[in-house]
């Protein structure tokens, strides 16, 4: 069983790992930028709760996908040369496939806003 002291150790260590990639890489600064902005926008329109449940798996979804693609990038940069066919196909790749999940995460977003945004959109249009 793990003692409390060694719970709190490792939570540190995974803390600082998101610190690291938080510091080092811009996209998941951006990624992390747009959930704090839609966790803003589902507190101002009151999303019911099943939405706020889709909504933070999408959000934890894209985010530890960006931190698997960080771990995978420098796994393959130390072990091979930047510019070898291989390390490029196997980011390229991560990047697709963090791509995918960000594509497929502002669908839904947009699916579960909509509702809430049309009235706003109407009455800006003067419709």
């Amino acid at each position: 069983m793990m003692s409390v002291r060694q719970f709190f150790r490792s939570l540190s260590y995974a803390l600082r790992g998101v610190r690291v990639v938080f510091q080092t890489e811009q996209s998941f600064r951006i990624q992390s930028s747009v959930a704090i902005v839609v966790i803003l926008a589902a507190i101002f329109f009151h999303v019911r709760w099943f939405e706020w449940v889709i909504l933070l798996i999408l959000i934890a979804s894209v985010l530890s996908l960006e931190l698997i693609n960080s771990i995978i990038e420098r796994l393959v940069d130390a072990f091979k040369p930047r510019l070898h066919p291989v390390v490029h196909d196997v980011k390229d790749m991560m990047a697709g496939a963090v791509l995918l999940v960000s594509f497929v995460a502002l669908i839904i977003g947009g699916i579960i806003f909509w509702p809430y945004v049309t009235p706003i959109v109407w009455v800006l249009v003067g419709g």
